[in-house]
């Protein structure tokens, strides 16, 4: 065995649906290699955020694999952000690695299907952008990527449509089709795979709709697509100073 002179950090994994008739308590996991993300992938959000959905090239970021989140988890408000965002995002999981690969071979890639959220420090990623820096501490801060279960393509097949959507506290604050991609998950993956060569367990976030907005300490985000399943996660109450101070 390794001999490493401190302990590995944990793998990161996101839990596989059952199929039907399974208990819970057999659900394998997918280990999760890296995050990538797609920016801009709907034009109504493009356009919320000031820029020209015209289909030019797709850009990519990352997030950290340590920064998923399991469907279900309570967690805290994030510090150093007043402004914290929700995007609902359909994620792809790749399953067989490759470089340069070709858009009419992309789906054979996938091995399933999950709903993810990325959450966005959006007033560190809007003074970043200002500043001409990188956006990491708006995007990759701890517990930033909430994931639902993975189901695998082989029982679902590969959706190209179906409504995407996120609800706060009840209420719904994102909704589209996921036919509404400026870039679909086979072309995404094609030109991905240009810029780098893709590996089983990386995983891409696929761009989110119109409606991203804050939320707050107490928030229950609830996010699904249709045919693929859902995310759920609570932002911990506020404690109170006269609270902390017991």
């Amino acid at each position: 065995m390794p001999n490493y002179v401190i302990p590995p950090a944990p793998q990161a994994a996101i839990p596989v649906a059952p199929a039907a008739g399974e208990s819970p308590r057999e659900a394998q996991l997918f280990p999760v290699r890296r995050i990538w993300c797609v920016g801009r992938n709907y034009a109504d959000h493009a356009r919320e955020m000031g820029h020209d959905p015209n289909r030019e090239p797709p850009f990519f970021f990352a997030k950290p694999a340590d920064t998923l989140v399991p469907s279900g988890s309570t967690i805290a408000y994030p510090p150093m952000t007043k402004d914290l965002h929700h995007e609902i995002e359909l994620v792809v999981a790749i399953g067989k690695g490759g470089a340069n690969i070709a858009e009419d071979k992309a789906l054979e890639h996938v091995w399933g299907y999950a709903v993810g959220l990325d959450m966005t420090r959006r007033d560190l990623q809007g003074e970043a952008k200002k500043l001409q820096r990188p956006w990491e501490m708006g995007k990759g801060f701890d517990q930033s990527c909430p994931m639902g279960a993975l189901v695998p393509a082989a029982r679902i097949g590969h959706p190209a449509k179906g409504t995407i959507g996120l609800k706060v506290n009840g209420q719904v604050r994102q909704q589209g089709d996921l036919a509404q991609q400026i870039w679909n998950v086979q072309e995404t993956i094609a030109y991905l795979s240009r810029l780098v060569a893709l590996a089983p367990g990386d995983i891409i976030m696929t761009g989110t709709p119109a409606g991203v907005a804050a939320v707050g300490p107490g928030d229950v985000l609830e996010g699904w697509v249709d045919g693929i399943g859902e995310v759920k996660v609570t932002y911990a109450p506020a404690v109170s100073v006269a609270k902390a101070a017991e």
